[in-house]
């Protein structure tokens, strides 16, 4: 276990040692950018530090509605609802999810997606898929709700849709979006940008706004009437909003993101090109470079930190998993950051 008294950038101080860090998320590395940071103290200088009501309450606040329909605009849905988290946005849309069908769970979806702690199925997923559309197929419409990741940060995969246009009965398909926003797509919007139109299928999609763009928030984006609803649950009316400030920030900073986005896939181009030819997983060109370990090998996590590199290795999603290895690029880093990483998995035989 590694601590640290700083925020981690393209570095992270440790005990001293000034590390290089490869981990965490952050993708277009807004966290650190003089520029966002003002975005973000302006916010609180014109709203404070939050708004101070229910948004269900008499009084409200029109940023929340300008960013709605920002983000509804970027991850091309009817309408979006914002909320203070990405875990609370995934678990109000899972909940509201389960009123409109039995929930079929995709493989390894992620927990933020988990109602009451669900057995997730143990099928490949393209054995689950089959088995997803002959069991809709076969009830009437509105049965089921479907539920999955778009991408699976922890294996470096961006999950294909191709298979919904063979559902014939109408159902509701529930994404978590959180590593695909701002990172998929001509300009960031994510999973929508490759889901395939169909009569039958339709989408509520649930994403973090951490992990692209530094921001403690959450959004659920879909059909109007469906987020018309989700703003009736108690997860909207109950829950403290979004800080404002936060979306503030996010709006102000268009530019940037746009600007970060090339940088983050200068790198990943990059650091693919270092490692091309090695057993460094990374096949859709994602942030996440899984680096493998063998059996009875040693810690290549230990390894690498004794040279001054941090990397992502931790049990995931239980305590008792498997750590998975992974080594995470940003658009804070350098390219003698990455050649240095590739220097070193060289060294361990990767």
């Amino acid at each position: 276990m590694l601590h640290t008294d700083i925020t981690p950038g393209r570095t992270v101080n440790i005990d001293g040692r000034n590390c290089l860090f490869f981990s965490g998320f952050s993708y277009l590395g807004l966290h650190q950018q003089p520029e966002f940071k003002k975005n973000i103290a302006a916010g609180i200088e014109q709203y404070g530090a939050l708004f101070p009501s229910s948004r269900a309450g008499n009084l409200r606040l029109t940023l929340y509605e300008e960013i709605e329909h920002a983000l509804s605009t970027l991850m091309e849905q009817q309408a979006a609802v914002v909320f203070s988290s990405g875990y609370l946005a995934a678990q109000a849309a899972v909940h509201y999810a389960a009123t409109r069908g039995q929930i079929l769970y995709a493989p390894d979806a992620h927990p933020s997606l988990w109602h009451h702690n669900p057995a997730l199925p143990t099928l490949d997923r393209d054995a689950w898929i089959k088995e997803t559309v002959t069991k809709v197929n076969q009830q009437p419409d509105n049965t089921y709700v479907i539920v999955t990741d778009a991408v699976n940060p922890l294996t470096g995969t961006v999950h294909g849709f191709n298979w919904l246009p063979d559902i014939r009965r109408k159902v509701l398909l529930l994404i978590d979006d959180s590593h695909g926003i701002g990172i998929l797509g001509p300009d960031g919007q994510g999973c929508a940008h490759f889901l395939p139109g169909t009569d039958y299928v339709r989408c509520l999609i649930t994403t973090s706004l951490a992990k692209a763009y530094s921001l403690e928030g959450g959004v659920v984006a879909g059909c109007a009437a469906d987020i018309a609803a989700l703003k009736k649950t108690t997860f909207f009316t109950a829950s403290t909003p979004l800080m404002p400030a936060n979306a503030y920030a996010w709006l102000q900073s268009t530019e940037l993101v746009k600007k970060m986005r090339t940088v983050l896939q200068q790198n990943i181009a990059y650091l693919l090109h270092l490692v091309a030819g090695t057993t460094v997983h990374n096949p859709h060109a994602l942030p996440m470079f899984v680096l493998p370990e063998k059996e009875g090998q040693a810690s290549i996590a230990a390894y690498l930190a004794e040279r001054d590199v941090i990397i992502s290795s931790f049990a995931y999603p239980f305590p008792h998993s498997r750590p998975v290895n992974r080594a995470v690029v940003s658009a804070l880093h350098l390219q003698k950051d990455m050649t240095t990483l590739h220097l070193f998995l060289k060294e361990f035989g990767l």
